[in-house]
């Protein structure tokens, strides 16, 4: 993910400035949407797995559920065996009562249990979901924070290089003198309007 993220400051470091501009910047959509997948497949595994577990909550329960009521169904079979023998009558409703409390006691402990276990897992996985969204929010932070300042920097240089040259420029050719050329010119131009009249 991190050999991905630095792709993606490459190309932004390489994408065009918008004209008249030194914060937008040209991004070919086909490549950038092709590192953002890129990216979202390298999302590990346990991440998937956990998002799986959370999904199938309802199933989980379901399941407690079903083996709940199997376990229930299967002491009222035991209880009505030991009704339907005459001679253990009374012994019999007794056992059956004790079957079926357990039963229930177990399957209310596999509900309970059921229900902590699905809570936990999804408690853990938006945990470590967070966790990486945040190492991510950093890492994108930081690329942020370091194009902006390579892009100052690169601006800051810039105008250091044109106050250098307008400088030259005015050294080269001063204000004055590119004043007196014109004159200079103007005179001459004026004699040799002047003495043409005499040659001819």
């Amino acid at each position: 993910m991190e050999q991905i993220i630095e792709e993606i400051e490459e190309y932004i470091e390489s994408c065009k400035f918008q004209p008249l501009s030194n914060t937008k910047i040209i991004v070919n959509k086909d490549e950038i949407e092709e590192l953002l997948t890129e990216l979202r497949m390298k999302t590990p595994e346990e991440i998937k797995r956990y998002q799986k577990i959370i999904s199938n909550k309802e199933a989980i329960l379901a399941d407690a559920q079903a083996k709940a009521d199997a376990i229930i169904a299967q002491a009222q079979v035991q209880t009505n065996e030991l009704v339907s023998e005459h001679q253990i009558m009374q012994q019999a409703y007794a056992q059956a009562n004790e079957v079926v409390m357990i039963a229930t006691k177990q399957a209310q402990e596999i509900l309970d249990n059921a229900t902590n276990d699905a809570n936990n897992i999804r408690t853990a996985a938006i945990e470590y979901t967070d966790n990486i969204l945040k190492s991510m929010e950093d890492v994108i932070s930081g690329a942020i924070d370091t194009s902006k300042a390579r892009f100052d920097s690169l601006n800051n240089s810039l105008q250091g290089f044109l106050d250098i040259v307008v400088s030259n420029r005015s050294e080269l050719v001063p204000v004055e003198e590119s004043e007196e050329k014109p004159k200079e010119t103007e005179q001459a131009d004026a004699s040799q309007t002047v003495a043409a009249p005499e040659e001819s």
